[in-house]
């Protein structure tokens, strides 16, 4: 049983590993006007696309504040983005309106000659890095075509609870792999999805300040605000995602972030500090896997429901690759395992957690946060903020007052 100085303790250390983790504000600016340019290059005035109102918002981690740096710094950060279309000509097929998005961003001189474009299973992706050495430019954008319909909009300014039916949300996407991908006109048919549905849903479990509705207005604009502070339930989300890449660095097989989020926020049980949420969370995620009885493969399979499509299974590709299953199975056995491990190093000192999180997290990640933490802890003493606990000796916002001292080793008065 932690004390409420070693929680507070906990929690500020994995504060700052998730500040770490964290894009920079510099980054994610670059990635919105990258962005912004094209929105404004698909409906530029004239374009086949123009009446149709084109409109570029995040999707993923990045609308979802959970976005992390990868391990190698030298790889690229993925960005998913949608491009909602407010209709669209009644002839055009999936096929035609993917090509017709790649036409409009062929047209334009940056991404002839500088941004390398790839025409992937659903998405435009744009890769910025391939010609340029600015580490701010090392991201990619998966642009998903889409059509939304017309009640679409009025739902943003509206909570999760206050929907009727989350359904009015979804949008109809584009599919290579669909057999009506060269022929279906009539888009209501085309695959359906849900990421400002899904948004909704996850601040919703998240949110602890009744600020939801404000932090989705805010992360869902064409232009999103960049958030250095997060609630414990998207810290927590970053430091399952870290372990996970840590873990499986470079495997296709790896546990993938859907499935970490969405039982995550289901085991989510509005802890107000990152230590208590991340021990509950990850005690409380195999609960959520459900067993389910296909039709389709006539047989029981294990189901991670999209909790804005119930028919959405998001852990369907374990029936096809069942190491995915056993990976992701013995990846919460690891997270279990480790983060013992670090508790365990309570009232032994900081050296000794440290050591504790470098291989599960990443040494220069966690000597970066301890870094941090420790100027964090000198700025709050020096104003006077510190106390001592009486029973454990340590070090925090509890407790009683901590003098400080000056650089001669004597008390100041």
């Amino acid at each position: 049983m932690l004390t409420t100085e070693q929680k507070q303790q906990f929690s500020d250390i994995l504060e700052e590993l998730g500040q770490t983790l964290d894009i920079s504000e510099t980054q994610f600016n670059a990635a919105v006007q990258s962005y912004n340019a094209v929105a404004k290059q698909l409906s530029k005035e004239g374009s086949m696309l123009e009446k149709y109102k084109p409109e570029i918002r995040p999707q993923g981690s990045f609308l979802l504040g959970t976005m992390i740096k990868p391990i190698n710094e030298d790889d690229d950060v993925d960005i998913d983005l949608v491009c909602e279309l407010h209709g669209k000509n009644e002839a055009w097929t999936q096929k035609v309106l993917k090509d017709n998005v790649g036409l409009q961003l062929k047209e334009n001189d940056l991404y002839k000659t500088k941004v390398k474009l790839k025409n992937g299973r659903r998405c435009w992706t744009l890769y910025y890095r391939e010609t340029s050495d600015d580490p701010t430019q090392r991201y990619h954008l998966d642009v998903l075509p889409s059509i939304i319909d017309s009640n679409y909009i009025k739902m943003f300014a509206e909570s999760y609870s206050a929907i009727k039916n989350i359904n009015d949300l979804a949008i109809r996407i584009t599919d290579k792999k669909r057999t009506d991908y060269p022929t279906e006109t009539n888009h209501q048919i085309w695959l359906k999805s849900n990421p400002i549905g899904y948004g909704k849903w996850f601040f919703s479990r998240a949110d602890i300040s009744k600020s939801e509705v404000r932090l989705l207005s805010e992360a869902v604009q064409p232009v999103p605000k960049f958030r250095k502070e997060k609630l414990p339930l998207q810290r927590v989300v970053q430091i399952l995602k870290r372990h996970r890449d840590m873990m499986f660095n470079g495997d296709e097989d790896k546990p993938i972030s859907i499935i970490i989020t969405t039982l995550a926020a289901k085991a989510y049980n509005q802890e107000a500090n990152v230590i208590d949420a991340l021990v509950n969370v990850v005690q409380r995620m195999p609960d959520f896997i459900d067993d389910w009885y296909s039709m389709e493969h006539n047989k029981w399979i294990k189901k991670v429901a999209n909790p804005v499509n119930e028919e959405e299974n998001f852990a369907d590709k374990w029936v096809d690759h069942p190491q995915r299953q056993k990976n992701f199975e013995n990846w919460l056995k690891a997270v279990q395992r480790d983060l013992d491990n670090i508790l365990g190093q309570r009232g032994k000192g900081l050296q000794f957690i440290s050591e504790s999180m470098s291989a599960p997290f990443g040494k220069d990640a966690v000597t970066k946060a301890f870094s941090n933490y420790g100027e964090n802890l000198r700025k709050q003493r020096e104003r006077g903020g510190l106390n001592i606990a009486a029973k454990t000796g340590m070090i925090g916002t509890t407790g009683s007052a901590l003098k400080n001292h000056n650089f001669y080793g004597t008390e100041e008065q």
